[in-house]
């Protein structure tokens, strides 16, 4: 059954959680000595010039409505390897800046929801949904998948280049096999769920 609520609130969560996975990409690459984003407009946090309307807004509010897993994406920020200090290596920092934001993010959703409990018991609720979406986020975009952050690890440990493009030609339909076939989705959100518990279990203050 269509889950209305469930769509939106994905959506809105995944806008929010975006923004900071993508300027993390464009800052880590800043900071390593390519001005890539910088010049493409991405080193910044304004929403819009992070989102990509199919992956951030039509394909996760599709696949919340109708109960198939949740796939979302930011629009890729592009990096030039030759620019960047450590070039494969430096790529996968880079790349790993992007969840590594998720699950700081997940920790400032955490406080917001312990001080929002009382006084605004919605907001509460949407900042604790964003905790474990934010981690599963982290999970998901560290699948050695293309155009995952995560298949930047491939190169950086030397896959040769056929296979990488293999993978590549194939990973949008690798990962979608993967989380509606497999219990891949279901294990992420599991593992997600825990890890929020555990992030609220360390937070020493109620209200």
């Amino acid at each position: 059954m269509p889950n209305l609520e469930s769509a939106l609130t994905n959506v809105a969560l995944l806008w929010l959680l975006t923004v900071p996975h993508e300027f993390a990409h464009a800052w880590a690459a800043t900071r390593l000595g390519d001005d890539t984003p910088r010049l493409d407009g991405r080193l910044t946090l304004n929403p819009l010039a992070h989102v990509d309307w199919l992956g951030t807004v039509l394909i996760p509010g599709l696949t919340s409505l109708f109960g198939g897993g949740f796939l979302g994406w930011g629009r890729a920020v592009n990096t030039n390897p030759r620019k960047l200090r450590g070039g494969l290596n430096g790529m996968a920092l880079v790349a790993l800046a992007g969840p590594a934001s998720n699950i700081v993010f997940s920790i400032i959703l955490a406080l917001a929801a312990v001080f929002l409990a009382r006084p605004f018991p919605a907001a509460a609720n949407f900042a604790a949904h964003g905790v474990t979406l934010s981690l599963y986020l982290a999970l998901f975009n560290l699948l050695p998948v293309p155009p995952l952050d995560g298949s930047k690890l491939l190169l950086a440990l030397r896959t040769p280049s056929f296979i990488y493009n293999e993978l590549a030609r194939a990973g949008f339909l690798v990962i979608l096999l993967a989380m509606t076939v497999t219990p891949l989705g279901r294990w992420m959100y599991q593992a997600s769920y825990l890890g929020a518990d555990r992030i609220f279990s360390l937070i020493p203050v109620r209200f």
